[in-house]
């Protein structure tokens, strides 16, 4: 690829090409404050390239490919190339990640102890993730938190902070506009805006921390909680799991060592304040 850029995010390292210097130049701007490792040999390669050699040039359309990638993707607009740099690094990671078991999960860390949280899209927990490591947390990821298979720590992954839709005002208001990327509108989950973390989040995202409290939040409710059973913690957590299967054994181990041993809340919230409150008192209960 012509253009193209190095990232390391937590102890994953990308080597992204594109066929077109848009999206290599909103990376290097958005993850400017990321490790210099210009040279180093990548874990994955990603590849951003017109889905026909027409598209090249005549309403350009990516196709998404790289090490690991999926045959019937859905090509996506020159646009929203950031979108798709994003897309291709968690597909790596995705299908092709064996030294952690990852966890669709954002997860934050305060006091050496790590929140862990998990739901479906929508749910809210990266807009609530990123809030909390705008009030006295360390954010230490959006898409996956990684699960080590020995100590059981969970180790940082903070890539950009992925917000759709209502997230974004309310996050930008928070963070201010130097942290975020580019409006991309009308993507197939709607609007969405990337947030830069803060720069202990990225100093720090070689520093893990073992887990202290589990929560499956549900935005878009009145206020409630419930206590989780472990056999619904357990299935619930291995389908937010990529790699559960590939790994095996191991997998299974470490994920019983973490539903035996770390409390879970289900918590249903009607706004970001609301759930910080719940999540305060949660902590304070639990630590």
């Amino acid at each position: 690829m012509k253009h193209a850029i190095t990232l390391r995010i937590g102890p994953a390292t990308f080597r992204i090409g594109s066929a077109w210097p848009q999206p290599i130049a909103e990376l290097a701007r958005l993850y400017a404050a990321y490790p210099d490792i210009l040279g180093a040999i990548a874990d994955f390669t990603v590849r951003l390239q017109p889905a026909s050699r027409l598209r090249r040039y005549v309403r350009p359309s990516i196709f998404i490919t790289g090490d690991h990638g999926l045959a019937d993707a859905a090509p996506m607009s020159l646009a929203h190339g950031l979108l798709a740099a994003e897309m291709g690094m968690n597909l790596q990671m995705a299908l092709g990640w064996r030294r952690h078991l990852l966890l669709h999960a954002s997860s934050v860390e305060k006091d050496g102890r790590a929140l862990v949280m998990t739901g479906e899209s929508g749910s809210g927990k990266s807009t609530l993730a990123a809030l909390l490591g705008e009030r006295g947390w360390r954010l230490m990821g959006d898409e996956f938190a990684l699960l080590d298979l020995d100590s059981g720590a969970i180790l940082p992954f903070p890539r950009l902070v992925s917000l759709k839709n209502r997230a974004i005002d309310v996050v930008a208001q928070e963070v201010g506009e130097t942290r975020m990327g580019p409006l991309l509108r009308a993507t197939a989950k709607g609007d969405i805006r990337h947030m830069i973390p803060r720069a202990d989040a990225i100093a720090r995202m070689g520093h893990g921390a073992m887990p202290a409290l589990l929560l499956f939040p549900r935005f878009g409710h009145d206020p409630a909680m419930r206590a989780v059973g472990r056999g619904e913690i357990f299935m619930r957590l291995t389908q937010a799991s990529t790699n559960y299967v590939a790994l095996g054994e191991p997998a299974f181990a470490a994920l019983t060592r973490f539903v035996t041993g770390v409390p879970a809340r289900a918590i249903d919230f009607p706004s970001g304040d609301a759930a910080i409150e719940m999540v305060d008192r949660l902590w304070e209960e639990h630590l």
